[in-house]
């Protein structure tokens, strides 16, 4: 059952297409491939690599695993550098959520760039992005993992920054670029710390000598080896997944087209840090220390970066802090041993908020590309589809019973209360106080967007989008339906994935083998125990905390932007002093650019004015010439002409070595 060419097919398919749009459809080597062909062969490639997935999933299920090399690409001295994949439970639900997720988005891609110039080096990339994050996932070792976590990373910079002739899209995307390498230098120090005391890059090797380098100390102090590993690998994912403090690249991408916002932070690039901390958890699981910045960092995210969705007027801002915000909950799982918890989270908020990205992009192109919901307003009755599967996101989104969202996010909230690791208390309340605020501004956006007063014909459209195509102006309307057809086969997972895979993610064997939790880290176990079934917790769902933040934040909502909507006004004028800090982000980017741009600059200057200019030029090169030139000319003077000379100096010469020896022998 287990084939290594099927797995080559899924992983090569994306890389086919992309190469095939990106070389014969941009004009780098003609034109050989239209509009219509690339995206048709970049979704039939993609489309594969689903069909593929899901089979694998299936095989899987049936207990059929691989872990197996597929080439060596370098040997150095007895350490092999290879390529090749693992296929577990963990591996092959990931294979099937970005390949799915990344087909909706292909398809979505049709109708939204339809009018762009680039549209075939926009399938291009997307395909490529699609292979970089299948190398990652199916990876079986560490230098394959980094190749696909790097590859990521530089599809995203060209994504990002796809309209590259705005100044603020190459601002986005250079960000996004330099956040994410200070987060790959901590990781690439974690790998380097297993690899050096591991003597290998398998996971397998690595993993089964875990009691081992959790008795080890880091040299020269008396700090556990894997805490500082582990934390090493954390801040990469902490630059990957977008958690404080680097999280500010994620809200400025945005700036890319809707589609990346979708492939990129819903589903994909900002989950690959979820799914590697989750991949090494038999590590993790060695360093409560590791656990406890985890849960302190992701609970953080979890509420405070939440609340700067309420103050956000573009909409894909509004759901690109409520995507900080969620990671936030899954990095909190990741502290509280509930590993299978987050990559639950994971999965359904994949689809969810793929659906909510996508959703956004449908009303933007209603709207004529204009992005800001304060020039909205009673868009249902122009949008029904879009209308209708936004309010199924944002229910989900904000844990409504029954819903997918639901299931995964109470069952975080839930596992931080019983986890025993340092911060689980704060990780606890900041996920439950965080529901009140997911819900304030996920219904805050649904208000203003779908009901209340049209406000589209008062501000009108143009010089308020941020694409650079579709202007057209005119009354909102319903996009075609290459975009809604993906939006409607979103809205079911988002509906019923929570009640249909809970059980075996959280509670049955799926995970069994994948993902390690040492017995000292009970929170799920003692969840198992009062678990009854998806009817019943729902149910049950009704009357918990959580439930009534979920309402309170409803209420909220209505009320300040449906009944009366003078009272956000008010509370802007009277809290002048924090709205300054939430219109400020916190003050990060400030940070950033005055304090840490200003001291890299600072010893950038230094570096190269006392480095560069002074030791390597002044002292190394210049200074060797110097010598040279010196004993050039010193030498000089012993090049008289005359026979004699060189006689003498011969003479002298031979004596001095004579006694040389006479003096060594004796």
């Amino acid at each position: 059952m287990n084939s290594p060419n099927l797995y080559l097919l899924i992983a090569l398919a994306p890389l086919a297409g992309a190469i095939l749009a990106g070389l014969f459809g941009t004009g780098f080597l003609g034109r050989w491939v239209s509009r219509r062909g690339s995206h048709m062969l970049t979704i039939a490639l993609v489309a594969v690599s689903f069909i593929g997935s899901v089979m694998v999933l299936f095989q899987v299920l049936d207990g059929h695993t691989y872990d197996g090399t597929l080439y060596t690409w370098s040997i150095i001295g007895t350490t092999k550098l290879e390529l090749g994949f693992l296929i577990d439970p963990l591996s092959a639900l990931m294979m099937v959520v970005v390949t799915s997720v990344s087909l909706m988005v292909h398809i979505y891609t049709i109708g939204y760039m339809a009018d762009d110039p680039g549209y075939q080096r926009f399938f291009a990339y997307i395909s490529l992005f699609t292979f970089s994050m299948l190398m990652l996932v199916m990876s079986n070792n560490m230098v394959q993992l980094f190749f696909g976590w790097e590859a990521v990373g530089l599809v995203s910079y060209l994504l990002i920054g796809f309209w590259y002739t705005r100044p603020t899209a190459i601002f986005a995307n250079m960000k996004a670029f330099l956040v994410n390498r200070v987060g790959d230098f901590g990781f690439i120090l974690g790998i380097g710390l297993l690899f050096a005391y591991a003597g290998s890059m398998h996971y397998g090797d690595i993993f089964a000598q875990s009691d081992k380098l959790a008795g080890l100390a880091f040299p020269g102090t008396d700090w556990q080896l894997l805490t500082v590993a582990c934390i090493s690998l954390f801040v990469g994912a902490m630059g990957k997944s977008a958690q404080v403090p680097l999280h500010t690249w994620l809200p400025d991408s945005m700036e890319g087209p809707t589609p990346i916002s979708a492939l990129i932070h819903a589903a994909t690039m900002v989950t690959a840090g979820i799914f590697m901390v989750a991949r090494f958890s038999p590590l993790f699981e060695q360093s409560g220390t590791a656990l406890s910045v985890m849960i302190v960092i992701g609970a953080i995210g979890a509420l405070f970066l939440g609340i700067l969705g309420i103050v956000q007027n573009d909409i894909k801002r509004v759901v690109a802090y409520s995507t900080l915000s969620q990671l936030g909950y899954m990095t909190v799982a990741l502290g509280a041993s509930a590993y299978s918890a987050a990559i639950f989270h994971l999965m359904t908020h994949a689809f969810f908020k793929a659906l909510l990205f996508l959703g956004a992009g449908s009303v933007i192109i209603g709207m004529h590309h204009d992005q800001d919901i304060r020039n909205m307003g009673g868009l249902r009755k122009y949008m029904p589809i879009t209308w209708i599967t936004f309010l199924i996101g944002t229910l989900s989104l904000v844990g409504t019973p029954f819903f997918a969202g639901f299931y995964s996010k109470e069952h975080i909230i839930e596992a931080a209360g019983a986890a025993n690791v340092w911060g689980a208390g704060f990780g606890y309340y900041a996920t439950l106080i965080g529901v009140f605020v997911t819900s304030l501004y996920s219904f805050r956006l649904y208000f203003l967007v779908f009901h209340g007063k049209e406000r589209f014909d008062v501000h009108g459209h143009a010089g308020h989008g941020h694409g650079d195509h579709g202007h057209h102006g005119g009354a909102p309307h319903e996009s075609p339906w290459v975009v809604t057809l993906p939006l409607a086969l979103l809205a079911i997972p988002s509906v019923v994935a929570g009640a249909w895979f809970i059980d075996p993610l959280l509670f049955g064997k799926f995970f069994d083998g994948a993902i390690a939790v040492l017995p000292a880290h009970p929170a799920m176990a003692e969840l198992a125990s009062h678990w009854h079934g998806w009817v019943a917790y729902a149910l049950h769902g009704f009357v918990t905390v959580p439930f009534w933040l979920m309402i309170a934040g409803f209420v909220v909502a209505w009320y300040c932007y449906m009944v009366n909507p003078k009272v956000p006004a008010a509370i802007h004028r009277n809290l002048s002093g924090i709205n300054r800090i939430l219109d400020n982000k916190y003050y990060a980017d400030w940070f950033n650019e005055q304090v840490v741009a200003r001291l890299a600059r600072c010893l950038g200057h230094g570096f190269w004015k006392a480095g560069d200019r002074g030791l390597i030029d002044g002292l190394v090169v210049n200074g060797s010439a110097r010598v040279v030139g010196w004993v050039a000319a010193v030498s000089r003077h012993l090049q008289s002409g005359y026979i004699y000379h060189y006689a003498f100096a011969m003479i002298i010469g031979i004596m001095a070595l004579l006694t040389f020896f006479v003096l060594t022998v004796h």
